[in-house]
């Protein structure tokens, strides 16, 4: 081969790998960002010294090359939008045309709609008056019985009929001042009710110390009266009894005039004649005692003493006073009866001051276990309290008792209260028996209606927490447990045997464990409501095309707060088995509840009525956070459940929600009513009302993504699927409520 053409060749090759080198160039220059198209030109520059030129050459061949196809695609649709101009030019005149009648038609709109603002705001108008005067014969309708028992009021006043004002005052004070408390006016009069109460007291004890000195001064007069009365009275009954002796032997007509009775040497006749000749006036006419009883109402409505030691004070005055008239020879069993009034009235005043008591010592409590640093703090505590517990015994100091400060205090002050109950038998002469019947009942009234009262305020209490509940649920329990030591205190008081037939049982018992099932009814309460307060949270984009591929927010929030929450039943000082199998007892209810109640939270939200459609992606998030309600339950937050027995809460939403995930209808119809269906648990009303949700969802998919063509295929056949699975659901909810 000759050199010339060794040379051609290489030229040749040289020519296509240029050639392929710049087709490459140019099509990274076609495909490839402006920015970086610097380093490709480099390149162009870099290689053979003609290369640019025959670059350029190529370059030009390829700009004309699209020119060409750029002609090609105008010359193609150049008709069309030729067409299309002319046809937007005649459609210009009948757009002009139809602006026009649009602009008409607006301000014609507009001026027939002021007219009907105008109207529509006058309406609004005598809306809003009628209204506020229906509202104002509400109000006067309530005001005018104020009004009208006030004026009657005010008229009893003056006629001095302070008995009927006191009945009155008390209905509007009770009934109708509350009913409008509102008002400036009925404040001003609730302001006035006491003032005048005390305006009636004032009077009344003024006619009665008027009536006291009116006696003082015609003391000798009223004696004189009364001392000649029981003369009579005696010498008549001895003249009867005289009579009586001689009845076998001539019958006694003086007493209906027919035969002369002597009296004192004298006839009857002669008698009578004397006392017709001498006016004779009672006591009774010699006294008006009207003050005396107008007061005894008046104080009685006004009656109430609230001191005990008044009351104590009172008996021991009656009681000196009963023994100097026994002294004397004068029965006192009247006396002693209204002792027994007044000791009733004593227990009622001491009822209402250990009331006070124990409502203090609540409010004070930091319902934390007792801490005691030594053995004095110790013993101080069990010298208050009979608490003895082996293992608590054996543990080095510092240490802390289960129950907290109020519990040694409660006990403390309910015998305290057994020895004001025991003041007021003092001197009354009853037997032992008798004392201990009468301080075994008020005691029983002070646990079963005072104190029981206390703890019921005190833990519906918006301010005490899932804590203080438990805390209080021990409490109570250490309180029942020492209702036996108050029987052991009353027996050394009384030295009566508890074993005595007649023996009044201390009813505490009762009292506490209502008490402690109210604190668990209430924390499960509470739990339930702060579930409520993190549902209400849940923001659902119900139409999300996908999940987030993460647990909502707001769920996860809720868990975490009940981990913590069930931390604090297994962190309970569990000294004791009882406390152990108390706690974990509540422990486990309250974690069965909170998961029942979450269950339900949202299958109600799914199902609610408001929530007109729901996408698949939509369940699928929801379906993640059932899977964290399911982890959580199956973690153990409270230990004693047996197997799943906390997962079998969820089991609902879980086979719910597996038939839409899996789409699984065929199954379900086909195993529906079977012990062994796969989907047992999800009733056909539940589906149908879901896939209703569902196939709206997919409806308003379809119609978003209506251009593909591909889609619209399966989403016609998809909703072919529903429609058929909601006869058939539909058919079975019918034969449900046929059966039924």
């Amino acid at each position: 081969m000759s050199t010339v053409t060794i040379r051609a060749n290489m030229a040749e090759s040289e020519s296509l790998e240029t050639i392929t080198e710049h087709e490459r160039i140019l099509q990274e220059i076609e495909s490839t960002d402006t920015a970086c198209v610097g380093p490709t030109l480099r390149s162009v520059y870099d290689d053979q010294p003609n290369a640019h030129k025959r670059f350029m050459e190529k370059l030009d061949a390829r700009i004309r090359n699209h020119d060409r196809e750029i002609e090609k695609m105008c010359n193609f649709h150049h008709q069309g939008f030729v067409d299309a101009i002319t046809e937007l030019l005649k459609v210009r005149a009948d757009a002009e045309k139809l602006m026009g009648q649009v602009s008409d038609t607006n301000r014609r709109l507009q001026d027939a709609g002021r007219e009907v603002t105008a109207q529509t705001e006058e309406v609004i108008r005598c809306r809003i008056q009628q209204r506020n005067m229906a509202t104002t014969v509400e109000k006067l309708q309530l005001c005018i019985p104020v009004l009208e028992m006030y004026s009657k009021l005010k008229e009893q006043l003056e006629s001095k009929r302070y008995y009927s004002a006191l009945k009155t005052m008390e209905q509007l004070q009770n009934i109708y001042i509350p009913r409008v408390s509102q008002y400036r006016f009925c404040q001003i009069m609730a302001e006035t009710l006491p003032k005048l109460r005390e305006e009636i007291k004032e009077i009344s004890m003024s006619d009665l110390k008027d009536f006291l000195e009116s006696i003082r001064k015609h003391s000798d007069k009223i004696g004189e009266t009364a001392m000649r009365q029981a003369q009579q009275h005696r010498t008549f009954n001895s003249a009867v009894q005289k009579q009586v002796t001689l009845s076998c032997a001539k019958p006694l007509y003086g007493l209906n005039g027919r035969t002369p009775l002597h009296h004192n040497g004298l006839s009857t006749e002669a008698a009578d004649e004397e006392e017709i000749d001498e006016e004779v006036l009672t006591v009774q006419d010699l006294v008006d005692f009207s003050p005396v009883y107008r007061c005894l109402h008046i104080y009685t409505v006004l009656s109430y003493c609230s001191d005990p030691d008044l009351v104590l004070e009172l008996k021991n005055l009656i009681v000196i006073f009963a023994d100097t008239l026994q002294g004397y020879g004068f029965p006192v069993n009247r006396l002693f009866e209204l002792l027994f009034e007044v000791r009733d009235q004593y227990n009622e005043t001491l009822l209402k001051k250990w009331a006070l008591v124990f409502r203090d010592i609540f409010e004070q409590d930091n319902y934390s276990p007792i801490p005691v640093e030594n053995e004095e703090e110790y013993k101080a505590v069990i010298s208050r309290f009979p608490f003895h517990d082996a293992e608590i015994e054996k543990q080095q100091f510092p240490k802390k008792l289960p129950m907290s400060q109020s519990v040694p205090q409660i006990y403390s002050q309910v015998k305290e209260f057994i020895y004001a109950s025991l003041k007021f038998s003092e001197s009354l002469h009853r037997s032992s028996t008798e004392i201990d019947d009468m301080l075994r009942k008020s005691t029983n009234l002070l646990l079963t209606r005072t104190l029981s009262s206390c703890l019921q305020n005190l833990i519906k209490k918006p301010h005490i927490g899932l804590t203080e509940l438990v805390q209080i649920i021990i409490n109570t329990t250490h309180l029942e447990h020492a209702c036996k030591y108050l029987e052991d205190f009353i027996t050394n008081i009384t030295n009566v045997s508890p074993e005595t037939v007649h023996t009044t049982r201390l009813y505490g018992l009762s009292t506490f464990k209502d008490a402690r099932h109210a604190a668990e009814g209430e924390i499960y309460t509470k739990l339930n409501q702060k579930i409520d307060e993190f549902i209400q949270l849940a923001d659902y984009e119900w139409g999300m095309a996908e999940s987030d591929g993460r647990a909502s927010g707001y769920l996860m929030d809720l868990i975490n707060f009940l981990r913590s929450t069930f931390q604090v039943f297994t962190h309970l000082p569990n000294n004791n088995n009882d406390h152990a199998a108390m706690s974990g007892k509540v422990a486990q209810t309250a974690c069965m509840s909170a998961c029942k109640h979450l269950a339900t939270s949202l299958m109600q939200m799914l199902l609610d009525t408001e929530l007109k459609q729901i996408s698949m992606g939509a369940i699928q998030q929801f379906n993640l956070d059932v899977i964290q309600c399911e982890l959580f339950a199956s973690s153990e937050p409270v230990p004693g459940f047996q197997g799943d027995t906390l997962q079998l809460a969820f089991i609902d939403l879980r086979q719910l929600l597996d038939l839409f995930m899996v789409w699984d209808w065929s199954t379900y119809l086909a195993d529906y009513g079977q012990p062994t269906s796969k989907y047992l648990r999800v009733n056909p009303s539940t589906a149908l009302a879901l896939l209703e949700k569902v196939n709206r969802g997919m409806k308003d998919t379809s119609k978003k993504n209506i251009i593909f063509s591909q889609f619209r295929k399966n989403d016609r056949d998809k909703q072919k699927l529903i429609e058929t699975v909601v006869k058939q659901l539909r058919s079975l909810v019918n034969g449900m409520s046929q059966h039924s």
